[in-house]
């Protein structure tokens, strides 16, 4: 076996004990986890440090791992959604009943990304569906930049997927998928 199978093979694994993993995104590391497992969502956010309110990313390496939570969505709201994975887009989408409550926070609405960083599909492939992503660091601080920084800020608690972030400078930028509005660019 590869490293890089390896590497995700050990990433899956911890995912599916309930476990936090640290991978690398198009502009910062992230960190995340199994969304339907209520006890790695409630220590994701107490890593984190992080107010449940405010609810997490659902990011996953193709739209149709996002179908479950896609429901009721007309074609013209998920052809705007497929299509837009080219530049980092996290799209605020109506919850239809499928979120988890510390995945959605207080929010009507669900935070999903499609992501082209080869190495976030590669995991959501492996892992055979969506994560869990939000910024790897500690409310108020500023997200890690590196393995490095995820090693000092989080050690042991997390699984670390090494690799490159995806070249961009910003964080994604986050729409409104009913109204188009853009929340964060």
């Amino acid at each position: 076996m590869s490293e890089t199978s390896d590497t995700f093979s050990h990433a899956v694994a911890a995912l599916r004990r309930g476990g936090i993993v640290a991978y690398p995104t198009e502009a910062v590391w992230g960190l995340g986890c199994d969304p339907d497992d209520d006890a790695a969502l409630a220590r994701l956010i107490e890593l984190k440090q992080r107010d449940p309110a405010k609810g997490l990313i659902l990011i996953a390496g193709d739209v149709s791992q996002l179908a479950p939570w896609l429901e009721g969505l007309d074609e013209t709201q998920r052809a705007r959604l497929a299509a837009s994975h080219t530049v980092p887009t996290t799209w605020l989408i109506p919850d239809n009943g499928r979120a988890r409550p510390l995945l959605r926070g207080e929010h009507a609405t669900l935070a999903v990304r499609v992501s082209d960083h080869p190495l976030v599909q590669t995991l959501c492939d492996a892992f055979g569906g969506p994560l869990v992503s939000t910024s790897a660091n500690r409310a108020g601080e500023p997200p890690a930049m590196s393995a490095d920084d995820i090693r000092a800020a989080f050690g042991e608690a997390v699984t670390l997927v090494e690799g490159a972030l995806g070249g961009y400078a910003r964080p994604s930028t986050i729409r409104d998928l009913e109204s188009g509005e853009v929340l964060r660019d």
